[in-house]
């Protein structure tokens, strides 16, 4: 099951940022560097205590820099409690506070172990305190054997800010990481751990605000879940009726993808819109309404005037899914082209955008990082790589919001950048892009501005899928969501 993060913070925070913060914090004689350092080693040794047994050993492997004086500080502190404690520093402390650090640990009897492959392999207990937010390019060889060291083996791992490998602005992996239990992350959440591979390494979550919280510029971006909802849908007005809860047209379904327009409108119904009409190729009107009479069918084989009729009876377009990069496809690409009406673009039409690049104020991207990195014209290694960044891009070079779909899914509309660290690997299934396309398209339609509604959208989406999973992630189907898209789009049953 996916953390519930309701309780974390939600301003994020660059590297560089939580670093200002520190120095604010000493400029104005709050606190100084060491007294940071002591605060986290606590923090970190109360966290250790918490969640590991005192029985066992612990290892400690502390780097030269402020992340190995927060574990030595631990380290300290947990060997005054009683623990057996090990150390083993990678070098010589190389920051003023990991002197520090290191001499009060020596003084009160601590010893340092030289550093070695074969304790690390026969740990039960590790505390990771190598790397922290240090990170920028790949891990030394000589570090990555210790890394790799610890997730040959199968003790618990503590990492401390961040697991050593991941980059703190992006998520990336440094060519190898630790792959942690449990992350303390302290003074401001980094941006990068609740995005991209960061998500896979960083285990459950823990924050420690070390006092530094009121020494924070404008946050580098918002972390949004589930708890955000509960401020959006309101119970409707009791004399409401279906035009007043928005008109939605989901285009898409060539020959074949009849499921993807189909799961599309369904979750537009599921998520408030008052009618949707769906146009897709005739023979599919069958796999439409046989199991959601709700939906109103067009069968289009060619786009004429009456297509743009249809275009004109909706407040929003759905499209792409199911579409097909063929002729049929791409004429209705070039048809919503030509209307001026909110639209969100998934899949094929995104794939038909790369061909033909334009930028538009009013529409919702929705890639995921295959189509990103057609978008941009470079890898999906590219886009992985940094998230931000890739939205960012993104959006300069098309406009509009523009969501990265993944583990973590960032949004940008040129100004604000959210990151919603909700959904599980259930969704990596056929269909559910469509969903999240179709929930997007009726929050829009009842009235959201195209990034409120999106991020709501993301949230719904994820959070439907979390509460599908209690049933477990593998064989999770993209109809699973329906019923609790439902649910989240009524505040009353949160």
């Amino acid at each position: 099951m996916a953390q519930d993060l309701s309780q974390f913070p939600k301003a994020l925070y660059t590297q560089t940022q939580v670093r200002e913060a520190e120095l604010s914090a000493v400029s104005q004689g709050v606190s100084s560097l060491y007294e940071l350092v002591e605060r986290a080693g606590a923090a970190a040794f109360e966290c250790l205590a918490k969640h590991s047994s005192k029985v066992l050993p612990v290892l400690i492997l502390a780097g030269s820099g402020n992340n190995g004086a927060d574990a030595l500080v631990c380290a300290r502190l947990a060997r005054a409690s009683g623990m057996d404690v090990s150390v083993m520093m990678t070098s010589a402390a190389g920051t003023p506070e990991c002197q520090q650090a290191l001499t009060h640990y020596l003084a009160e009897g601590g010893k340092l172990l030289p550093l070695e492959v074969e304790p690390i392999l026969a740990a039960k207990i590790i505390v990771d305190g190598l790397l922290g937010t240090g990170v920028h390019d790949a891990v030394r060889d000589d570090m990555a054997k210790y890394i790799r060291a610890i997730n040959d083996n199968s003790a618990w791992v503590l990492s401390l800010d961040l697991p050593s490998g991941v980059i703190a602005d992006t998520g990336a992996v440094a060519g190898v990481a630790v792959m942690a239990d449990i992350t303390l992350c302290f003074g401001g959440v980094k941006q990068g751990v609740l995005t991209g591979k960061a998500r896979h390494y960083s285990g459950e979550l823990e924050f420690a605000d070390l006092g530094l919280t009121p020494f924070f510029a404008e946050a580098s971006a918002q972390r949004v879940g589930r708890e955000t909802l509960k401020d959006y849908f309101a119970a409707r007005a009791r004399d409401s009726h279906k035009g007043q809860s928005g008109k939605v047209t989901v285009i898409g379904g060539d020959i074949g993808m009849a499921g993807a327009v189909r799961l599309a409108s369904e979750a537009c119904l599921r998520a408030g819109a008052g009618l949707v009409t769906v146009i897709s190729r005739p023979e599919h009107q069958l796999t439409v309404n046989v199991s959601r009479p709700e939906l109103m069918f067009w069968g289009c084989d060619l786009v004429d005037m009456e297509v743009y009729l249809r275009l004109g009876w909706a407040q929003v377009i759905v499209l792409g899914p199911g579409l097909g990069k063929h002729d049929w496809g791409y004429n209705l690409f070039k048809a919503v082209g030509l209307s001026d009406k909110p639209c969100v673009l998934d899949a094929d039409a995104l794939n038909l955008l790369s061909n033909e690049p334009r930028r538009q104020t009013n529409w919702v991207l929705t890639p995921h990082p295959g189509e990103a990195a057609r978008l941009l014209g470079c890898t999906v290694v590219d886009i992985e790589q940094d998230r931000f960044a890739a939205v960012r891009a993104i959006q300069q070079k098309y406009g509009g919001v523009v969501l990265l779909k993944g583990a973590g899914t960032v949004i940008f509309d040129g100004q604000q950048m959210v990151v919603a660290p909700v959904g599980n690997p259930g969704l990596a299934s056929g269909g559910c892009g469509d969903v999240l396309s179709g929930i997007i398209g009726a929050l829009m339609a009842q009235g959201m501005d195209n990034m409120q509604a999106t991020v709501l959208g993301v949230v719904v989406h994820g959070c439907a899928a979390d509460l599908a999973a209690i049933q477990g992630e593998r064989g999770m189907l993209a109809s699973d969501l329906m019923p609790f898209i439902r649910q989240l789009v009524n505040s009353d049953l949160l």
